[in-house]
Formats: structure tokens, sequence, C-alpha cells
């Protein structure tokens, strides 16, 4: 009897099923299978109207006689030669840029288009600045650190972008792993002490993939400004990236050298920062002297960087966990072990709280103090330009 019941109830769960198969619910999944194909074809129709309309009115074509390949440059976007001097123009400066003297040959003889290719353009403001200070001319065989090595201070500065250009895509993973998120927290009580407002200039340097400019893109507002620089192209990819998907239409992405800062003119920021990135400069001493220079009177700057733990059995564990397991994760994680070799050792190289106070003493920053976290394994520097 019961074995009846069973199969008349696997009967009727059948029939529904067979029947569920032709609901409404089927029909909507056809209909929208339908628009989507629908709003492909429409799309592809429109960027076709586009492109025609394009060269037909503003572009200059070229037909490459070796690949066949056509090459379009649409004059009816902004040249970045064109937009305001001594201004980082951030996101639209990634458009294809001709020189003066190109654009004017180009006018005159259409086969140069073809030599205007992807490698040759800027990936970033033609005012960007990431030219090394020390060649052997200024600096001969002068020495400096490079971890625990001794590397001729022209050379310092590829070095470092190997080691960034390698982890930059892994970047943001490593530093939670490597801190075990406690990152965040040290940054966001740097982000306290900076005392920015709306309206104001900010700029934050070595800034990598954005985690202090996206919060202060919010804090400074549509009245403010705020431009995150770095020395390295890759990370600094990360960054705009990230910050751009986050709707941060307030901030500029500049290349610059930490030790010239040369693209930015004197007085012109109310807050500087540099987190996790002074320890990797050639000449600290230079840097704090441009960071100085591009403040505004009474602006502050804001240090966060790996520093001395003052408890000495946590300064001999941290020793320990630095050189052992920050280079195996680095393996693990970014395939890269030597890069995060390198990151262990500039932080035992790295000055302590009072050398770097005094350093920016020196450079001319006033009422000048440190702040230790987690028992001075890092520490934030805060200082005035007078």
């Amino acid at each position: 009897m019961s074995q009846s019941v069973t199969s008349a109830h696997d009967t009727k769960q059948t029939e529904h099923s067979s029947q569920a198969s032709h609901t409404p619910q089927a029909n909507t999944s056809d209909i929208q299978t339908q628009l989507v194909e629908k709003t492909l074809d429409e799309q592809q129709q429109t960027n076709a109207k586009v492109q025609q309309a394009l060269q037909g009115n503003s572009a200059q074509l070229n037909l490459d006689s070796t690949s066949g390949k056509k090459t379009v440059l649409n004059d009816q976007f902004s040249n970045v030669s064109e937009l305001p001097v001594g201004t980082p123009q951030g996101q639209q400066a990634t458009l294809p840029f001709q020189s003066s003297a190109q654009s004017s040959q180009s006018a005159t003889n259409t086969h140069t288009v073809s030599s205007i290719t992807a490698n040759t353009l800027p990936r970033f403001n033609p005012k960007d600045d990431i030219h090394n200070p020390h060649t052997p001319d200024t600096d001969g065989l002068e020495e400096t650190h490079f971890g625990f090595k001794k590397v001729k201070k022209a050379e310092k500065q590829a070095k470092v972008a190997d080691v960034f250009t390698s982890v930059a895509k892994k970047y943001d993973i490593m530093n939670d792993l490597m801190s075990f998120g406690i990152h965040r927290l040290w940054k966001r009580y740097a982000i306290s002490l900076s005392g920015v407002r709306t309206g104001q200039h900010v700029l934050d340097i070595a800034g990598g993939t954005g985690d202090l400019a996206k919060v202060f893109s919010r804090e400074v507002g549509s009245s403010g400004k705020v431009v995150l620089s770095d020395i390295n192209a890759a990370m600094l990819d990360v960054g705009r990236e990230r910050l751009i998907n986050a709707g941060c239409n307030n901030v500029d992405f500049v290349l610059a050298n930490a030790e010239t800062l040369a693209p930015f003119e004197d007085n012109s920021f109310d807050l500087l920062t540099i987190s996790f990135g002074l320890r990797n400069v050639t000449d600290k001493d230079a840097a704090l002297r441009a960071m100085y220079r591009v403040l505004k009177p009474g602006g502050r700057l804001l240090i966060l960087e790996f520093s001395k733990p003052v408890f000495e059995p946590l300064s001999k564990a941290y020793d320990i966990y630095s050189f052992t397991a920050l280079p195996l994760m680095g393996k693990l994680v970014a395939n890269d072990a030597e890069s995060y070799q390198y990151l262990a050792e500039s932080i035992r190289m790295h000055p302590d709280q009072q050398t770097l106070k005094t350093m920016m003493e020196d450079a001319g920053f006033v009422n000048c103090d440190y702040h230790n976290l987690t028992a001075g394994i890092v520490a934030v520097h805060r200082g005035f330009k007078k």
C-alpha cells in the first residue's frame, strides 16, 4: 500500500515538474535572452556609427604597409599638451599625447601617423617626474643601502622600481597577510591625525594602491583636490583603477619622485602624507626638503612608516617573523620571495623614531612629534610648516 502511495506521489511530482517547464518563469528567461541579444546588436550598430563619424570628421587614417592595420588618432579628445601648465591632470592624461612638433609634422605628412604607436604614448601627464636625480655624474661611486646590500646611489631607484613592479598586483593582499589586517588600523589612526577638512588640497606621496587617497577624496569633497603620486607606474596603475572604480572623481594621478616632487609648485598643499614609502627613498633628507617646499604655510606632514619596537622581546620576535615568514608568504602568494626579503631588510635600515624626528626638524618642520603604534613596530610622525 505504501509503495502505491509513493508511486502516485512520484507521478504527481513528475507531472508538476513537466508543467513547471512551461511556466511563465521559463518564458521570462527566453524574453531576457532575446533582450540581451537585441541590446548587443544595438550596441554594435551604435559603435559602428560612432567610429564611422569619427573617421569621416576628425580622424587621420594611415594603412600600415606591413601589417595592413589601420591606426586612428582622434583629435576630438583633449591633447594633454594643451592642458593647463602646473596642474596634474590625472585621468585625462592617459589619453594619447602628441607634442606640438609631432602635431605639426602630422598635419603635413600623414605617413608620420603610423610612427606614433602605443609604445611611445605616455600613460600619464608629460609633466610627471620620475627621473633619477642620482647619476654617476652627480654621485660618482657613492653608495647607499638597498636592504642589507650596498649599491651605487645611481642604481637604487631602478632596483626599488623592480621590487614594486613585481609586487604591485598582490600588494594589498600581502599587506593584509603580513600585518594580519592591522595595517588598516594604522592608516586609520594616521588619518585621524591629519586634520583634513572640506576643500583642502592633499598630496599622498608614494600612495601606491590609494588606501589613504580614497579616504581623503571623501573628506575634502568636491571643492577639494587629492593627488595620488608614486614613482612606480605599476603601483599607480593599480591605485588609479581602484579609485576610479570607487567613483573618486576629485583625484589626480601623477608619477613623481619623492626626492624632488618636481611636478608640484611651492606652497601647493594643505596636507602631505607618505605611508610606508619613505624607507625606499634614496635620499630621505632631500625628500623631506621637497615635502616642506610644496606644503602651504601652516600645512602638515604625516609619515606613517615601520620603525623600531620599543619592547626588546617583541623586537626579537618581530625579526624572526620578518626574515622567515615574510619571504615565505611572498613566495607562496606573490611568487617573489626576494622582493619581500628586501622589504624586511629595508625596515631594519630605516631611521628610528627620534632620528627621523630630527631629520624632519632639520628640513624645517616645526612642532614635530611621533606616535608609536603596536609597541613601535610602526610610528606616525607629524610636523608642520612655519
